[in-house]
């Protein structure tokens, strides 16, 4: 056994918060009190300082003058533009990934979609819950596309926010299932080498997730 690093306090701080985040725990908009927080984890506020530092970085923290750090949120606005253009992208990514992607990585894409369809959440239709990067479907799919422009656009600045809204819109009665059919028909497209069946059916399902989500977001108005 060996004495815990700083740097491993702070990797364990903010996977703590991140996952406060993208659980409700830590909603859109609260305000995150320092002191409050450090006694919950058992930390002191340096390392838990640098662990909010690092999730301003990533979106899911902003800092607003004279008020503090507080989760991020979108408006009800930002958040359709943010969905449109997300919609149109993917969908773009996915027709690239449909005439990119080996044998090999449809496979990998297509266990990954079985493990997730083994999640309890998701066979009982209560929730969809993806962890990031390569574990995250979609993620795989845009770095499939093998357009740095297209994955740099999708896979950093908004990403981990979006995840935030897209597991929130997976929690409302039936989405969860729907949503797992609605990548099994993006997988099946890709494996058929099919750019427009491909493209078509990510967009549909954006559509979709869409809708759902900005639905939370109306009801919580």
């Amino acid at each position: 056994m060996h004495p815990v690093e700083a740097h491993s306090l702070v990797d364990a701080i903010a996977r703590q918060l991140e996952g406060a985040i993208f659980s409700g725990e830590l909603a859109p908009g609260a305000k995150l009190s320092e002191l409050g927080l450090a006694k919950r984890l058992g930390v002191s506020r340096g390392p838990l300082r640098e662990a909010i530092r690092r999730l301003e970085g990533r979106k899911l923290i902003q800092r607003i003058p004279n008020i503090g750090a507080r989760v991020a949120e979108l408006s009800p606005r930002d958040l359709h533009d943010v969905l449109v253009v997300r919609e149109a992208l993917e969908g773009m990514a996915c027709r690239c990934a449909a005439e990119q992607m080996d044998d090999g990585e449809i496979s990998s894409l297509r266990d990954l979609l079985n493990e997730h369809g083994r999640q309890e959440a998701v066979s009982a239709g209560t929730g969809y819950y993806q962890e990031g990067k390569d574990f995250d479907f979609h993620f795989r799919i845009i770095k499939a596309s093998k357009n740095e422009r297209l994955i740099g656009m999708l896979c950093n600045d908004l990403y981990d926010l979006l995840r935030v809204y897209r597991y929130k819109s997976s929690t409302l009665q039936g989405r969860a299932r729907k949503a797992f059919h609605e990548h099994e028909v993006i997988v099946d497209a890709l494996a058929g080498r099919d750019p427009d069946r491909a493209e078509a059916a990510m967009r549909r399902h954006l559509r979709n997730a869409r809708a759902h989500i900005e639905k939370r977001a109306a009801a919580k108005e």
